[in-house]
């Protein structure tokens, strides 16, 4: 956001309208997607969870507290700090 700010700015500044500059952003968008494409590159989108979201860490603490003291957790547990000292080692 403070990025699109100081060039919203700066092209204002300059006496560029803002469609000049919409345009200008956008072929710089198609100019870095087909470089990228050239590389062996696809674009992909994901959604992740909202860390930032006043319910997460709510929700992170009604979901551990589903599993714990579970035996199968406790399996699944044991099998990646065997995996993780396998690592290490």
């Amino acid at each position: 956001m403070l990025y699109y700010m100081l060039y919203y700015t700066n092209n204002m500044a300059e006496g560029n309208s803002m469609g000049k500059s919409q345009n200008q952003a956008r072929e710089n968008v198609s100019r870095y997607r087909d470089k990228m494409r050239t590389q062996g590159f696809r674009p992909i989108q994901i959604w992740v969870p909202d860390t930032r979201s006043p319910t997460f860490a709510e929700e992170c603490r009604r979901q551990s507290l589903l599993i714990s003291n579970d035996a199968a957790e406790e399996s699944v547990l044991g099998e990646l700090d065997a995996a993780a000292r396998d690592i290490e080692d």
